[in-house]
């Protein structure tokens, strides 16, 4: 066991928050922890595994809210300024996390914290503030309950000054909308699987952290010199200025060229407006560009929506809220963006929401609908489901539930529960492989395995695919998620893994191969899966099946027109990717497989289901 005094970059101290008791406490942890699970993710899963009781309400006082910096947070380092929150599901019912950007991450270090748990429910709407001196307290904030997340967030700051970290939640987590997220500034967010519900369920409107303290390292003379150089080589890659002009929206025409972008609910993979949605068309609108502190990328892009205001978008919002919603122009789909950063709502399951919904209208499933491309319906539409009001109330619990109501399970668009993100999977295996097995339901980010994909074969059902997600989610779904730290440098520019793994020697001292990396992210996620067995009561293969319509129907355009998933195929894939993961033919980890990695308390659980 590594012992506390031999560890940098972790403060070893965790805030731990009773909020019905109004109390907070500071505890101490041991370096097995840090060395075992590193940080972010995979503090998360280790604590709900350890302290959440089995069986919880995820909208009950005792299910726990965490939130998890890892090693590299809060480091001179591009895309350092990020955490994981963490929870109990409300819109899966399993393990549901999220990584946001911005200042609260390095702020959270800075005041000498890797993580915040918190628990119970406070008696009436309440801030927790942390300020840079160690002291933490409940402020009541019965004047922000009920404020979007824009203007709670200027409120916030101009109490607490621009410096502040700062989480909260708008009016979507306050009214338990089950795809409710935490809001990180304007128009940044995570927490998809419902976490700002979570935070709404205790009443807790914001988490405000000061911290001024200065980060111990290992090797700070080296480091330097270390983080000037990735600087340099990110600034001289091929890519760097084409990324500052077009960030993440350059995928529109991408994925409309090879047929993957979502169109009217994910029935086709092009759009035959994508030109008037696309990141060529985003620069005549744009006003400027912002990025997280010491992150030289800048990825968010701010342009005028069709209100006239302000809104940062990317690829995976406007396809969720154009092109799958079948709206042709950007600024009407950054409204609809900016309305769910107002909210606090997950763009991604929104917009599959709403395509549900205008499908199921189209097919007379229901009687009050909203049509393909009616911007101000859907704009109606997104205000009643923050507030749970008439039909809104049924959609704010998610596209899986709301199929179970009204029908069309067939063109629901999720994974246990988790609505798909922006990328049509009907000839693209590997992806839906992804899809399958992400440890928080249907995400692109464990494994964004399409590209590389599209470009050995897109059609066949091999091992080697299997291969590539299992090393995609090992990366981006652990490393990232641990360090934690933003995956754009890697992605995006080419940055090497062996200078995130060099980072991490200089700044804990500890030497780490890449290969050590995967062993930490094999035991994270056999842990989640752990812990979605534990809640489940038991697994079925079922669960990791990617949505019915790309078994059932065929695009009838594009370049993927006439295709769709082998059921069969597939299936030989996911007990292929349970084999390279030393799981069970239900999706179960072996015992074995828990013993290597450490995880003993689990294996009497996966006994009782061999």
């Amino acid at each position: 066991m590594l012992f506390i005094a031999k560890l940098r970059g972790w403060t070893k101290k965790i805030l731990w928050v009773n909020l019905s008791k109004r109390e907070v406490k500071v505890v101490r942890y041991d370096g097995k922890l840090a060395s075992e699970f590193v940080g972010g993710r995979g503090f998360a899963i280790k604590l709900l595994w350890d302290y959440n009781p089995t069986g919880v309400d995820p909208l009950s006082p005792s299910n726990l809210l965490i939130i998890a910096a890892g090693p590299l947070t809060g480091m001179p380092w591009p895309g350092s300024s990020r955490v994981v929150v963490a929870s109990k599901s409300p819109l899966t019912g399993g393990y549901g996390d999220g990584s946001i950007g911005g200042r609260f991450g390095a702020a959270l270090k800075a005041a000498g914290y890797d993580a915040i748990v918190v628990v119970g429910r406070c008696r009436k709407p309440c801030i927790l503030h942390v300020d840079g001196n160690g002291r933490s307290e409940i402020v009541d904030a019965e004047e922000l309950w009920g404020v979007d997340a824009y203007r709670a967030y200027d409120r916030l700051v101009e109490l607490y000054g621009k410096l502040a970290g700062i989480l909260l939640i708008g009016p979507g987590g306050e009214n338990l909308v089950r795809f409710a997220t935490i809001v990180s500034e304007r128009g940044r967010s995570g927490g998809r699987p419902g976490i700002g519900a979570v935070m709404g369920s205790k009443l807790l409107k914001a988490i405000v952290v000061e911290g001024d303290g200065v980060l111990e390292v290992f090797d700070d003379d080296v480091l330097r010199r270390h983080v000037l150089q990735v600087f340099r080589e990110l600034k001289r890659s091929p890519a760097y200025e084409f990324w500052r002009e077009y960030g993440t929206m350059s995928t529109i025409e991408w994925a409309n060229e090879v047929g993957v972008l979502p169109a009217y609910n994910f029935r086709e993979g092009v759009f035959e407006f994508a030109d008037r949605i696309s990141g060529k068309y985003m620069r005549r609108i744009r006003v400027r560009v912002k990025g997280c502190p010491i992150c030289p990328m800048h990825c968010g892009h701010v342009v005028r929506d069709c209100e006239g205001c302000e809104v940062e978008i990317d690829y995976e919002n406007i396809a969720m809220l154009g092109s799958n919603l079948g709206i042709a122009r950007l600024e009407d789909a950054a409204m609809l963006n900016r309305l769910a950063d107002l909210y606090g709502l997950d763009t991604i399951s929104l917009g599959n929401v709403l395509g549900f919904w205008s499908e199921a209208y189209e097919k007379k499933l229901v009687r009050e609908g909203v049509e393909w491309g009616d911007v101000r319906g859907y704009a109606e539409l997104i205000a009643d489901i923050a507030a749970r009001r008439g039909v809104g109330d049924l959609l704010a619990d998610g596209v899986a539930r709301v199929a179970s109501r009204v029908g069309g399970r067939e063109f629901a668009m999720h994974v246990k529960g988790l609505e798909v993100s922006a990328y049509n999977c009907y000839a693209a295996p590997a992806m839906a492989l992804a899809y399958a097995t992400s440890p928080i339901g249907a995400h692109h980010k464990d494994a964004w395995v399409i590209s590389w994909e599209i470009g050995v074969g897109r059609t066949s059902y091999s091992r080697d695919k299997v291969l590539k997600v299992v090393e995609l989610q090992r990366i981006r779904g652990g490393m990232f998620e641990v360090l934690t730290v933003c995956r754009f440098p890697w992605v995006e520019l080419g940055l090497a893994i062996d200078y995130y793994v060099k980072m991490f020697q200089l700044v804990t001292g500890l030497s780490y191969s890449v290969e050590d990396f995967y062993v930490v992210a094999d035991r994270i996620y056999a842990l989640i899966r752990m812990y979605w067995v534990r809640e489940f009561g038991g697994w079925s293969i079922e669960f990791d099946m990617p949505p019915e319509r790309w078994f059932r129907e065929a695009p009838t355009q594009g370049p993927i027109k006439g295709l769709k998933l082998d059921r069969d195929k597939f299936l030989w894939m996911l007990r292929e990717y349970y084999r390279v993961r030393g799981w069970s033919e239900k999706g179960v980890p072996l015992p074995s497989t828990l013993h290597s990695l450490g995880l003993n308390d689990a294996i009497g659980l996966a006994k009782k289901l061999l």
